[in-house]
C-alpha cells in the first residue's frame, strides 16, 4: 500500500513510481555530494584556511593595525568633520 495523491493504493504502477522517485533522489544526492567533495582539497594545517598570510608577523601586524585601526578611528572622523563642517 502506497500514499499517493489521490489517497491510499496498491497499484502495482504507483508503487513502482515511488521507488523509482526514491532510488533517482539519492543517486543524485550521493552524486552531488561525492562529486562536491571530490573536487575541493585544501591544504591541513594552521594558518592555511586564513583569507592572508600569517608567514610574516610584520606584514601581518600592519595589516591588523590597519583593519582594526579604521574601524576605531572611523566614529572619531566622522565627529571630527561634524564638529568642523559650517
Amino acid at each position: 500500500m502506497v500514499y499517493s495523491r489521490y489517497g491510499w493504493s496498491s497499484n502495482i504502477r504507483d508503487i513502482h513510481r515511488l521507488l523509482y522517485k526514491m532510488a533517482v533522489g539519492q543517486i543524485l544526492a550521493r552524486r552531488f555530494t561525492t562529486s562536491a567533495v571530490r573536487r575541493f582539497h585544501v591544504d591541513e594545517g594552521p594558518g592555511n584556511n586564513l583569507p592572508f598570510s600569517v608567514a610574516n608577523k610584520w606584514r601581518l601586524l600592519g595589516v591588523m593595525t590597519l583593519f582594526f585601526g579604521s574601524g576605531f578611528a572611523a566614529p572619531f572622523l566622522v565627529v571630527r568633520h561634524q564638529l568642523l563642517k559650517k
